[in-house]
């Protein structure tokens, strides 16, 4: 099934308070009704990137079709997407390192950095030293953040880093909107880096996750830096369940939880009661959110189960960060379950989403604390594949809710009229996408590899939910 990954770090792990998915964890907003309107890019697959000149906005702007990219909400709301894989501007596909803004006040792009080119290594410069010249090298399956004084951060993924062939990276950087400049933080310059833990719970200088692509990653209220799980290659033989933790005053990691070694399986104990003993298995490409009171919630993602076993995963688990104790809330404690959809709208305790991974990067809480998700790579009600289920999760009752989309799988998107919504709009079922939530709640969906009105591939279509 997996012989190249078709992943990911961010439903929105990009809103991030300081993400958001990302790549991250999701803002508090208001709640959304069920209207999609197509805002622009193609209704099918294939798009090429239009980039421009760097740093100007222009209508005709647009990233070509990308999946795996990560995503960030900036302090002024507008929306910034980087990398992933796709199509650049040159008439080829495959990695990339561009770095756009969209400005929905005037609902132009910008092409802010990187190359219009496939495949760009790394130019690190000196740790901890921002400089024009840097930009992380073309990669796919990052995990980003935003801190809380508006900078953009990005660690690992699949790629390039200064110099060699592609591989799994564990680089962290940051990047200053303001000088538009990158700085490179933390980790490797060259692929395939082990991890240096330490000792459990004591930040250190020398500590540094291993290099990895399918991270989950948030933002505590202390302005600390959150990392969950990953691969350590792009077959995904190995996977962590490791929890780290970075202090951007102090530049210092701490190993706070899960295993230095790959391919745990899960300790679910007793569903809904929280015990030291639990821990989440290894596992890449889950959902996450957090909630404005600290807690953290990870949703399935491709890993080991409770009896060995690897396959994708519907469990549903909270971390509390104060106590440092996981919970398994809902979903099997065993891979490969499918999906059961009660009544549309209704909450229901036999409502549960199928086993799905290479979410697309979109998650976030409503103002009413519901956690929301959007399809992915997986189990619909009866079939496998990519899906455009619309979930909502509500911890007060532990209880799902089907709000939209497909109960199967592989569903072409409905477009409608460009700007219009309508009832009858749906974009196709797809994985790794990219989106934003706005300042009045409105989701923003951006592309992904799936299907679009009548082709499947790379898709540079762009949605908003209200």
């Amino acid at each position: 099934m997996r012989g190249v990954i078709k992943l990911l770090p961010m439903v929105l792990l990009a809103a991030i308070t300081a993400c958001g998915s990302g790549g991250g964890s999701s803002a508090v907003v208001n709640p959304v009704v069920n209207g999609w309107s197509w805002i622009g890019g193609s209704n099918e697959s294939g798009a090429y990137g239009v980039y421009g000149l760097q740093g100007v906005p222009a209508a005709s702007n647009i990233p070509g079709g990308r999946y795996i990219s990560v995503s960030w909400v900036d302090n002024d709301g507008n929306f910034w997407l980087f990398g992933g894989s796709g199509n650049a501007a040159n008439g080829v596909s495959g990695n990339l390192n561009d770095l756009w803004k969209y400005i929905p006040s005037t609902k132009q792009w910008v092409w802010m950095s990187g190359a219009s080119t496939i495949n760009a290594y790394g130019s690190y410069g000196t740790m901890g030293v921002a400089a024009a010249g840097n930009v992380p090298g073309a990669r796919l399956g990052a995990v980003s953040w935003k801190d809380s004084a508006g900078n953009l951060w990005l660690f690992g993924g699949f790629g390039n880093a200064a110099n060699g062939v592609a591989g799994a990276l564990n680089d962290l950087w940051k990047y200053n909107i303001s000088s538009n400049q990158w700085t490179w933080v933390s980790g490797s310059n060259t692929i395939s880096a082990t991890g240096v833990y330490g000792t459990k719970g004591i930040p250190s200088n020398s500590s540094v996750p291993g290099a990895r692509l399918g991270s989950v990653g948030w933002v505590d209220k202390n302005g600390s830096i959150w990392l969950f799980g990953g691969a350590a290659d792009i077959l995904t033989a190995r996977v962590y369940n490791d929890l780290w933790k970075f202090n951007p005053s102090s530049n210092e990691w701490t190993w706070v939880a899960g295993e230095s070694s790959v391919n745990i399986p899960g300790i679910y104990g007793v569903q809904g009661i929280p015990a030291l003993t639990n821990q989440p298995g290894g596992r890449l490409d889950s959902i996450s959110w957090q909630e404005s009171n600290g807690k953290v919630w990870i949703f399935g993602g491709h890993g080991i189960d409770a009896v060995g076993k690897l396959g994708n995963l519907n469990d549903l688990w909270s971390y509390s960060p104060d106590t440092n104790i996981w919970t398994w809330n809902s979903g099997s404690n065993v891979s490969g379950a499918y999906g059961t959809y009660a009544k549309q709208g209704t909450a229901s305790p036999n409502s549960i989403p199928g086993a799905r991974e290479h979410r697309i990067p979109i998650s976030w809480v409503d103002s009413g604390g519901n956690l929301l998700m959007l399809g992915g790579d997986g189990n619909g009600a009866s079939t496998s594949g990519i899906l455009n289920d619309l979930w909502s999760y509500n911890p007060a009752n532990n209880q799902w809710t089907w709000v939209g989309g497909s109960t199967e799988s592989n569903a072409f998107g409905s477009y409608g009229t460009l700007g219009a919504t309508a009832v009858g709009n749906q974009p196709g079922a797809r994985m790794d996408g990219v989106g934003w939530v706005d300042s009045s709640g409105s989701l923003w969906l951006f592309g992904g590899s799936g299907n679009g009105a009548n082709s499947n591939g790379y898709l540079n279509d762009f949605w908003k939910y209200n």
